[in-house]
């Protein structure tokens, strides 16, 4: 495939397949053609996507634009549909439609026998077709659009099961919240066309903004708005404080949904948008501070909340928002590379163990249908001893859960770590921040497995029952396990630094995007290897002291988290409650803004504006009712009528 001229293949093979399933799959009927035209259009998406790679690696010129057709031309406005191709976009397109292949083989086996599964598998294709036309725009409309149709997959795959109340409460939620972020961003969008516009460069094509971002004046308040408003974006799509709260509700939808949305697709936008405009974030000190206190915070609140969660959904839920917080961190320390690297490797891991999740939840379904039984297939509390029920499973979570845990030699211990010593050695960063990094490791290390103690060792806690018919799931589910297993394993040797002997390949893959903005505004980490070793050493330890309490309290001393729950209720109690966030927002914003709507509904709407119509057709009912008796179809009524009528003609001329 010479050149770069069929870009556009790689979100039509999905948009296609969205169309196909959309208007025909119900007739089709047939699971495995839909389901197998589904995971064909996105894995021919993922072959396009593997030859463009290839050939970018042997590319001396690693940015390249593909124009498709003109869009818009109004004024000083001249946008382009048109696509870009860097070392960026390429690692996004390949995690989207690698991970995105599996989930849909994954879903082939776990959707079976649901209502609307042709449905299921159009919007699939559509979440995809919208997130690659994100992060493969070469303009910020092309963007936008992407970004405005990932919220609306999110609303039909979370909502999916809309017969349930819960499920369309969580939709509508994901959706409103969503929008509050989307607000930023457009602001953001109109501020930097003016600010640019004003300089003589009217654009928002991509390469010219980080071209002339010069003519904006670094560390000047237009450009500090500019980028707080795209922030506040990235923080609705990337589930960050203060709108973090959408997220653990998307448990709502089917678990492969789950996995695409936290893992492949849209949580990963408003990173990937900041890692895009890097060069405009790298002009404001003061937002890429914001950027990172945000970050580490979210990433030590959110792992607070994981640590009394019983559904296994809600305590990835939670986990997802606290690595997002990780790589939230990265990109305001200016750790470019680290963020997206550790996006990279968190695909993997987090979509097996969501996927694992879930073939967890499709073994206890079976057991608990078999036994006509009605317990929570979800809730870890009713599980224990899997292991030797699903060991497939049980062994690709485990390699995940190690991963995300920080352990040496797995994929997350070269991204997680390398963004902790930005954290503290970076020239935007601060030592306070690795601290609160590396706290929030260790809190991770700790909850998830005590996810993995609950759910696969021990005794079995399921019903007796349901316990001896908890079966290891199809292939179809277990193959995309073993892969993303694989991939959680050694997918971080792609940048293994060179205090560890490595060569960080992806570091210098990355050059030609954020090498500019780091060598322009002086972000480097800088230190001894001695610092490096030994902030190394303590994350590590503070990994393995997680693991090693979590094994101690719910494996060797099971009766130890009853105690301390017992011991300390109030506490317990908050967390589990996820420190009442939602109950204060709903105090704060929502009751008040129900408040706000009944009245206009009520008061301006009904008595104003209802009234007003409905007495002036009750004054011009009034008035026709009364001029009703003069048309009384009598002769001598209208010779009477004419009569009084000369009178008073002939009264008036007389009397004037």
């Amino acid at each position: 495939m010479q050149g770069y001229s069929y870009l556009w293949l790689i979100p039509f093979f999905p948009l296609a397949g969205s169309i196909i399933n959309g208007l025909f799959g119900k007739k089709i009927k047939n699971e495995a053609v839909i389901g197998g035209i589904a995971t064909l259009a996105i894995f021919s998406s993922f072959v396009v996507s593997c030859s463009y790679f290839f050939q970018l690696l042997g590319d001396s010129v690693k940015v390249h634009q593909n124009v498709i057709a003109p869009w818009i031309s109004v004024g000083n406005l001249q946008v382009d549909w048109g696509f870009l191709l860097d070392p960026l976009s390429v690692v996004m397109i390949l995690i989207i439609t690698g991970v995105g292949s599996l989930i849909h083989l994954y879903s082939i086996g776990y959707m079976h026998g649901e209502v609307g599964y042709y449905r299921f598998f159009s919007y699939l294709n559509l979440f995809c077709f919208s997130m690659l036309m994100l992060v493969l725009g070469n303009n910020a409309l092309v963007m936008f659009i992407g970004w405005e149709g990932v919220g609306l997959c999110s609303y039909l795959l979370i909502g999916y099961y809309f017969e349930k109340k819960s499920a369309g409460d969580a939709a509508k939620k994901a959706f409103v919240v969503n929008r509050i972020g989307d607000f930023g961003f457009l602001c953001g969008l109109f501020a930097l066309f003016w600010a640019l516009g004003s300089k003589g460069v009217w654009t928002l094509n991509f390469v010219e903004i980080s071209e002339n971002a010069h003519l904006l004046q670094s560390g000047g308040v237009l450009v500090t708005v500019v980028t707080l408003c795209f922030f506040l974006g990235a923080t609705g799509k990337s589930a960050q404080i203060p709108l973090f709260t959408w997220l653990p509700d998307a448990m709502e939808g089917p678990t492969p949904v789950s996995a695409l949305i936290h893992a492949a697709t849209m949580v990963t936008a408003g990173v990937y948008m900041i890692a895009r405009m890097n060069i405009l974030f790298a002009m404001s000190p003061v937002t890429m501070m914001v950027i990172a206190c945000v970050g580490a915070a979210t990433a030590i609140f959110a792992a607070s909340i994981g640590f009394a969660q019983n559904d296994i959904k809600r305590v990835l839920a939670y986990s997802t928002v606290s690595q997002l917080g990780f790589m939230f961190l990265a990109m305001g320390v200016g750790a470019f590379t680290a963020g997206i690297f550790h996006l990279m490797t968190h695909a993997f891991f987090k979509a097996c163990l969501f996927l694992g999740s879930g073939s967890v939840i499709h073994g206890m379904h079976h057991g608990y249908h078999h036994a006509h039984l009605d317990d929570d297939p979800q809730d870890m509390r009713n599980m224990g001893g899997l292991a030797k029920k699903m060991p497939i499973t049980y062994w690709t979570f485990l390699i995940s859960t190690i991963a995300i845990a920080g352990v040496p030699l797995f994929s997350a211990f070269f991204s997680k770590d390398e963004i902790l010593w930005w954290a503290f050695g970076s020239t935007r960063g601060h030592w306070g921040l690795w601290l609160v990094g590396a706290i929030a490791a260790g809190m991770t290390a700790f909850y998830m497995f005590r996810c993995v103690s609950m759910t696969f060792w021990g005794p079995q806690k399921t019903n007796p029952k349901a316990k001896d018919h908890i079966p290891e799931s199809p292939w179809t589910i277990t193959l995309p396990l073993i892969v993303l297993a694989f991939l959680a394993l050694v997918g971080g040797y792609v940048g293994v630094p060179a205090i560890l002997g490595g060569a960080n390949h992806i570091h210098h893959f990355f050059e030609p995007v954020f090498g500019h903005a780091q060598e322009l505004f002086k972000i480097e980490a800088h230190g001894s290897h001695a610092t490096e070793y030994a902030l190394m050493a303590a994350s590590v330890l503070i990994a393995f002291a997680g693991i090693g309490i979590a094994i101690f309290m719910y494996l060797k001393k099971p009766e130890l988290p009853g105690k301390f729950t017992a011991a300390f209720s109030g506490l317990h109690k908050a967390v589990y409650n996820k420190w009442y966030i939602d109950e204060l927002y709903d105090f704060l914003f929502v009751n008040p803004c129900k408040k706000i709507g009944t009245f206009l509904w009520r008061g301006v709407d009904v008595k104003v504006v209802d009234g007003a119509v409905n007495g002036c057709a009750w004054v011009i009912k009034g008035i026709g009712a009364g001029l009703r008796y003069s048309q009384s179809g009598y002769l001598h009524n209208y010779a009477v009528a004419m009569v009084v009528g000369v009178v008073v003609i002939v009264g008036y001329y007389v009397l004037g």
